[in-house]
This record gives structure tokens, sequence and C-alpha cells, in this order.
């Protein structure tokens, strides 16, 4: 018998080593296989394209800062964006306003632009669960399947679904947003903390700054010139004083948004789900603070009598109400505490601090009352005693638009055009509703597989890719160049291609604003 040979070292290193390597291909394979499935079935990343969903999730826009009251605000790029171009876009893009104080101005060529936002979307999920309204779903194009959409689910199948006055009704029954939608959805309308620097200017809606905010007759609320932020009252408890909102002064209550062209701000329709909300101190435990806002020819009033009550009534052909009252602790009012009183979705809603009291007007439309569209709503606040205002915000809620230009007829599911889901078919809106392709206004049937076609308007299910979970890389913030190299090549990109594509990089934005990274809310 021949003894074997024994393996010299070298032999053996050199086995181990192939051994190694081929173990390590192997686990870069397996990692690949399993992030290709992660990517195809479990959670995928997506850009966002155009502004269709702004403001809650942001195409390629400029992030703006108004010049004259500091107000932060997003104004869309067109979808066609290409950074190559950038300098060209930039020359045509019309005037904006800033959303609080109204002041109009051209966007600067030296605007930093940001990218669409980057979401990871939950592809699985419909799989399993049926997807809920207001969720922000993930679709195939019924007129392009090539291409992705995202949009917010408002009707499923079985529904049958109307767009009045802004609101959505399901069945003939008005649908609420969750609170947390519902809380991303308000929109400014008026912020008093942002004060504007050079008031004199007459670019403020086409005149000079004037608080919006005024005394009523009689009215003796102190709106000092030095300390414009707060609002101040000391009178008896007995006494009431009035502030009204004056849209001649600041911005309107037409359905408008910073993000899209100023020029067709005049043709919306007025907005009256609105908010209002501030912080108020006191001195002493007499005296009321309230607020009121109208809705068609209904006036409802929220207020908190600081004796210990909170107490809603509606004032409607001459008589007034009570609608909801509740006792309360008002506490000893060393504090400054958050007020607020909206009518949003049939509903009323008063807060005191961490006291709420609501009123549910009703689910049909004509709960409300006549539907009167051409009325603009009141806004006001009241109250009596030695008090302090701070913190004062008007908002109103997103308005689901009718009409794509004025004059038109209304679009599939508006008022007078109610559209009924079949089995499978689902219905969406984009959350910016005047600049939104959507299931309003597709015109041509959906492309299916087998020269099959879908009915226009609808979203089929087999086309559903997932729902919105997370913006994971928000439009983010612009690199600190030279203030001197973006001048220069703001004056000189256009006569040479170089430098045109050089300044369209550096004005794009490379740093990740980390505050807006966020989830995406949908149903409950």
């Amino acid at each position: 018998m021949t003894k074997a040979k024994d393996k010299s070292p070298a032999e053996t290193s050199g086995r181990d080593l192939a051994s190694e390597i081929a173990n390590t291909f192997e686990w870069l394979i397996i990692a690949f296989v399993l992030a290709f499935v992660f990517r195809s079935f479990v959670l995928e990343a997506f850009r966002i394209p155009t502004g269709s969903m702004a403001d809650t999730l942001m195409g390629a826009h400029f992030r703006l800062r108004c010049i004259q009251c500091g107000y932060k605000y997003d104004h869309g790029a067109d979808s066609g964006y290409q950074p190559i171009n950038l300098q060209r876009r930039m020359r045509s893009l019309p005037s904006t306003r800033c959303p609080s104080c109204g002041y109009v101005r051209p966007v600067s060529t030296v605007a930093s632009v940001s990218g669409g936002d980057r979401i990871l979307v939950l592809k699985c999920l419909y799989q399993f669960v049926e997807p809920k309204q207001w969720d922000v779903v993930v679709f195939k194009n019924p007129l392009e399947p090539k291409i992705n959409y995202i949009k917010r689910l408002i009707g499923r199948p079985g529904q049958k679904l109307e767009i009045i006055d802004g609101d959505v009704y399901i069945d003939g029954e008005i649908s609420r947003k969750p609170p947390r939608v519902q809380k991303d959805l308000w929109m400014p309308i008026y912020d008093n903390d942002f004060q504007p620097a050079k008031p004199d200017e007459p670019f403020f809606n086409g005149h000079v700054w004037r608080q919006p905010f005024k005394n009523t007759a009689d009215s003796r609320w102190e709106l000092d010139k030095a300390n414009p932020v707060a609002f101040a009252l000391d009178s008896p408890a007995e006494q009431v004083h009035m502030l009204y909102y004056d849209t001649s002064a600041g911005n309107d209550f037409r359905a408008s948004y910073a993000y899209n062209d100023v020029s067709d701000y005049s043709h919306r329709p007025y907005c009256s789900d609105l908010m209002l909300r501030f912080y108020v101190s006191r001195q002493g435990h007499s005296g009321s603070i309230g607020a009121v806002l109208s809705k068609y020819e209904s006036v409802y009033r929220g207020w908190v009598d600081f004796s210990g009550e909170m107490i809603i009534t509606e004032r409607y052909g001459g008589k007034e109400d009570v609608l909801a009252r509740k006792q309360i602790d008002t506490g000893s009012g060393d504090r400054a505490v958050l007020f607020g009183f909206a009518n949003v979705d049939h509903q009323l809603i008063l807060r005191f601090g961490k006291e709420r009291l609501m009123f549910d007007l009703g689910q049909t439309a004509s709960d409300a009352g006549p539907r009167k569209t051409d009325i603009e709503p009141q806004v006001k606040i009241f109250g009596s005693g030695s008090l302090k205002l701070s913190q004062t915000a008007l908002f109103r809620d997103i308005h689901y638009i009718s009409q794509r230009y004025a004059g038109t007829s209304g679009g599939r599911g508006t008022e007078g055009h109610p559209f009924e889901l079949e089995a499978d078919e689902f219905f969406v809106l984009g959350d910016n509703s005047p600049n939104s392709q959507d299931g309003r206004w597709w015109n041509q049937e959906g492309i299916g597989n087998s020269d099959t076609h879908y009915r226009a308007g609808i979203v089929p299910r087999d086309y559903l890719v997932g729902k919105a979970l997370y913006v994971y890389w928000p439009a983010g913030y612009d690199f600190p160049w030279p203030a001197g190299l973006k001048h220069f090549l703001a004056r000189n990109s256009g006569r040479n291609r170089l430098l045109n594509a050089i300044n369209a990089l550096i004005n794009l934005n490379w740093i990740p604003d980390i505050s807006r990274m966020r989830f995406i809310y949908g149903g409950r």
C-alpha cells in the first residue's frame, strides 16, 4: 500500500483562497437576488416628477423665502424640467405670490432649484389588504401603462363619487379626511408672525401692505406697530371687542396654490372650510375669547367663557341657536393656551388647550344650508377682558376643483356629474387640484393587455403598484457655492453650453433637508 502524499502549505492556501472567493461570490449573488426580490415585491424607491401632489409631495420646484416677510414656500417647475435647460426655463418663469403676506415677485435667476421628493413605496400591501380611501397610491397610468403616476385614492369599487364645493361625497354623504391627513392638507392664508420688512412697496396683492386684521366699529383691540405680531385687549369683561379679517388687504379665500401660476388665482372658487388658531394669555378669571367663521349664509361662533364653558352657536336668518356647549376648567391664565376654531368637512371643531368641543353639521350636501358659493366667507376674532394673542394664523382646507378652466363644464365625478365605480375600479385625485391630470379629466379609455380596454377615468386594480410610505430624500438645501460664482454663471451661462450645464448643476440641491423626512399618511 502506498502512502498518500501530504499537500504542501502553498497548495492548501490556494484552495482555501479559492473557496473564500467562491463563498464571497455566492453571498453576493444571494444578496443581489434578495435585493431584486425586495425591490420587486416589497419596497421600491420612486422620484416625484411633477407637482400634481404638492404640497404633500413635491416635483421639481423652486424653494423660496419671501423677501418681504421671510415666509418659506415652494413654487413648481414645469414637468419637462431638465438641468441643462434650467437657465432658459427660468427666464420665462411667471411671478409667485407669498401665501402669507401676499407679496408678488418674479423668481430670481439665481433661485435654488430642487428635484422631486424621493419616496419609498410599499408594493406588497395591496396584495393582502384593500386600499383605503385617502391613501396616497402609486399606479400605472391607464393611458400609458409604462409610466407610474402618484395620486390620492378617493373612490373605491361600488361607490358613487361626487365632488361638491371642493369636498368629496361618497354615496351622497360627505367623506371626512382622517385627522392626520387633514393636518397635512391645511394650507396657509395668513400668518401674523411673518411681517413685511418694507410695507410701503405696492406689490402686496397690488397695493401697499396693510394689516388684514382690523377693528370693527367701536372695538379697541391694540394693533401695536412696535409689536405687530401680537394683538392685545384690555376691557371690562362684559364688553366684547372684535377683529375682522379684511380680504381687500390680505390674501383672499380662493382655492389658490403658491405652487402654481399666479395668473389664474382670480378664477378659483372660494374655499369656506377654514381654520383660525392663536395662543391666548389673560389676566384674571373673567372675560372670553372666541372666533367667527361663516359658510354660505350661516355664521358660526365658537368661544370660551373663562368662567368655565365652551360654546358653539349658529346664526342663520336672524336667529342664533346654541349647537353645543361644555363645562371645562379654563385654568389660572398664567400661561398662553392654544385656541382654535375650524369648520371643515361639515364639522365645527373648537379647541382650547387640551379641551375640545365638536358639532356635526350633517352628512349631506344640503345640511350646511343652501350652497351659495359666491358668498365670500367671513373670519373674525372677538373677546373681552385683559387678553394677549400671539401666533395668529389662518388656514384653508384642500379644495377639489370641479372646472378645469374658467367657464368650462365640470369634469367626471364633479357636481352634477356623479361617477359610479364598478368592480375593481378606483378613482384618484391630485392634492394640487388645479394642476393635476387625474380621473376627472382622463378622456380616453385605459389600455389593457391583449387589446382590452378600461373605462375612462378609472384606475384598474391590476394597475395599482403600492402605497406611498415615506419621504426618505426630500428636496434639500443648496450647496454653499460662492455667491460671485452663482452670479457669474447666471449672467454668462446663456452664451456657452458648458457654462449653462455647470449653472444648472450648482443650482440643484445637494444636501437633503432631514427635517422634511416624513411618513406619508393616508386612510385610517
